[in-house]
């Protein structure tokens, strides 16, 4: 990795383009002139993005995909080792990074606030961007969504900070090899299909907070019992972000958790020196992330449609006690909050299987669709119908099209639907919506 000087790199490849944090680093690449082709599954939005900023992209992997004359291939984690574009590039001798590996590259030379934490970390990682940007910094931003500003998960900065979504999955954060400040917005059991249990999950953050020297900062919430162990030992400056002052906060994103998130960016924004009329400014018009606790629209009856990426227990509870408080005036009028919920990994559901039983009481109703199997094979121990029996006012249906037939046919005025999962789910939402714009079209003619 040492040997790569990115500026020479002219025409770059990448195994799995569509990826958040993929896509980004190609965005990058793209805005640097270079030549970017790519490769995924199926076509979206980013991979169109992507397309009109000039990259070509395959909708397969194939190994004639991969040109001789790439100067570098950067793939994907979820990409394995029998992929057939992994194996023609590492044939070809091509240098080949994986996407931690990039942003460690990318990181080289800049001043990097890493951005780490079970929950949080991408709207964290946008507020503080935001901050920095309004603060005429000028700061290279990668964040693990698109930023509901300029609608991307890349913001290409002339400045010397790098603002960066550290993910803690296969450990992948400790790429970043010289961060300066980390933020850990929590830390709690998942991706436990990697670490087996809490206690190996809290060791991969204290590997990653040992990378910090005595003039770096940790920012985090010392005192959590999940943490006290990871700051014994740390050489840099640890900053309390609970302990941040919540005067002047007037946040346009609901939910106690994004009050988290605020203070913790208000931390790491007062350690860089910044106004805090400014700062404050900044947090009080961020206007959120994709698929954090969206808005989609308003269907026909009048029920109103949000979309939200939590897929763990935790990120549950905190979205739907925030739907309650938010949407209190519908539920007072008769309305229900109608969650559908697409559980996110066979060994996820079956390790939190009794604690996700337990995250849906703030929900008047509950929808589950299949399990979302992504990287992993199908497992028949575990289904999304066990789940729905164990769970009240909860049931399971068959297929995407029989829950949009079912909240057409029963969805009221003042109900809150709210598709929430880290899959696909959303297109439930964006279905039910585009069957309104179709039936306008259709009215107007």
């Amino acid at each position: 990795m040492k040997n790569i000087d990115l500026n020479k790199i002219k025409k770059a490849h990448f195994i799995g383009i569509g990826g958040i944090g993929m896509s980004a680093v190609a965005k990058m690449m793209l805005t640097e002139g270079k030549e970017v082709s790519g490769s995924d599954l199926a076509d979206s939005s980013i991979t169109r993005d992507l397309e009109k900023m000039g990259a070509k992209i395959f909708y397969s992997h194939n190994g004639d995909n991969v040109s001789d004359d790439i100067e570098m291939a950067i793939y994907s984690p979820a990409i394995k080792e029998d992929n057939p574009e992994f194996e023609k590039a590492k044939k070809l001798g091509i240098p080949m990074l994986s996407y931690p590996q990039m942003l460690g590259l990318i990181s080289e030379g800049k001043y990097t606030i890493a951005i780490s934490g079970s929950h949080g970390k991408t709207t964290t990682t946008a507020m503080i961007g935001q901050i920095m940007e309004d603060a005429n910094l000028n700061p290279t931003i990668i964040v693990g969504s698109l930023m509901n500003g300029n609608h991307s998960n890349f913001t290409a900065g002339k400045g010397k900070y790098f603002v960066v979504e550290a993910c803690e999955y296969k450990k992948s954060f400790l790429s970043i090899t010289h961060p300066n400040i980390i933020v850990i917005t929590n830390i709690d059991a998942d991706h436990l299909d990697y670490y087996g249990t809490l206690e190996n999950v809290k060791k991969a953050f204290g590997e990653f907070v040992a990378k910090l020297g005595e003039n770096d900062y940790l920012v985090c919430d010392s005192e959590n019992e999940n943490l006290k162990d990871i700051i014994t030992n740390t050489k840099a400056k640890i900053i309390n972000y609970a302990k941040a002052p919540e005067d002047g906060l007037r946040l346009a994103v609901p939910g106690n958790h994004n009050v988290k998130n605020a203070k913790a960016a208000l931390a790491v924004a007062t350690t860089l020196g910044i106004d805090k009329k400014s700062l404050l400014g900044s947090l009080n018009n961020f206007k959120g992330t994709w698929r954090r606790f969206e808005h989609k629209g308003k269907m026909n009856a009048g029920a109103l449609v949000y979309d939200d990426y939590a897929h763990h227990p935790t990120e549950i509870k905190a979205t739907l006690a925030t739907a309650k408080e938010f949407f209190a005036y519908h539920r007072a009028s008769g309305g229900k909050i109608i969650c559908i919920f697409q559980p996110h990994l066979y060994s996820r559901t079956k390790m939190l299987f009794k604690e996700f039983t337990e995250s849906f009481t703030d929900a008047d109703e509950v929808i589950f669709a299949d399990i979302y199997a992504a990287r992993e094979v199908h497992d028949d121990s575990i289904n999304s119908e066990m789940l729905a029996r164990e769970i009240e006012n909860a049931k399971y249906m068959e297929s995407f099209e029989a829950i949009e037939k079912y909240i057409k046919e029963n969805a009221g005025e003042h109900d809150v639907i709210i598709t929430m999962g880290a899959g696909d789910v959303y297109k439930i939402g964006e279905n039910l919506l585009k069957a309104l714009d179709q039936q306008t079209v259709n009215n107007s003619l």
